[in-house]
């Protein structure tokens, strides 16, 4: 296997890509970095400090502040993973002066990750996000886009959020999808898009199973 890779993994929001990812972490033994705990990182501390993801001057501001921060404690931070947080993020980080801080860190990170004590030496970097493989990190060794229909993924993420006790709707879902599919591909810097030489997973009817199988062979090819 090459030293130091880097493998992208872009998608949609509850497309299975981080899922996909962490299995291959773990597989090909390389630092597991999700970009989307960077973005809602910065979110958080927006809200934290009562401001508006919406205002681009309160946005660059929590970037900078995650920026010079940043941890992998701070990353696995539960509180990141709630959904006023999640949309949070999909609002402030459509400003491209955030993207560009966020993408510096991400691509520092890729090369140099903030390891903790236990861990193995680095080896390489597997990352998830949206525009890992055609921003952050358009020279990896292997890219993979994972996808699914918005009406599958809008019922995965109505089970996780039932099975937490959050109450909702599976249409307030759909349309929250269908919402944030719209700012992710629509906006103007570092859209939503597979790269051009992605291979595509299509996990509507594909089980998380068969996706890493088929992810696994596609590396080992890339690779050797």
């Amino acid at each position: 296997m090459t030293q130091f890779i880097t493998i992208a993994v872009d998608g949609p929001s509850a497309s299975g890509k981080g899922t996909l990812a962490r299995r291959l972490a773990d597989q090909f033994h390389l630092f597991y970095f999700d970009s989307g705990s960077v973005y809602r990182a910065v979110a958080k501390h927006i809200l934290d400090l009562g401001k508006n993801p919406d205002d681009p001057e309160d946005a660059v501001s929590a970037a900078i502040y995650v920026r010079d921060h940043l941890t992998a404690d701070m990353m696995e931070d539960p509180a990141l993973r709630n959904d006023v947080v999640a949309d949070a993020a999909s609002r402030s980080c459509r400003f491209p002066p955030v993207r560009a801080i966020i993408t510096e860190t991400l691509q520092l990170y890729a090369s140099h990750p903030p390891l903790k004590s236990h861990q193995k030496p680095f080896q390489g970097s597997i990352l998830d996000g949206r525009d890992i493989g055609t921003v952050v990190c358009p020279d990896a060794n292997v890219k993979l886009y994972v996808t699914a229909k918005a009406e599958i993924r809008a019922e995965r993420r109505f089970k996780e959020l039932t099975a937490k006790g959050i109450a909702t709707t599976y249409e307030t879902v759909l349309q929250d999808m269908y919402e944030r599919d719209a700012r992710d591909s629509g906006r103007e810097t570092a859209p939503l898009k597979p790269a051009a030489d992605a291979i595509h997973f299509d996990t509507s009817t594909m089980d998380i199973d068969t996706a890493f199988a088929q992810a696994v062979e596609v590396i080992r090819q890339k690779l050797v």
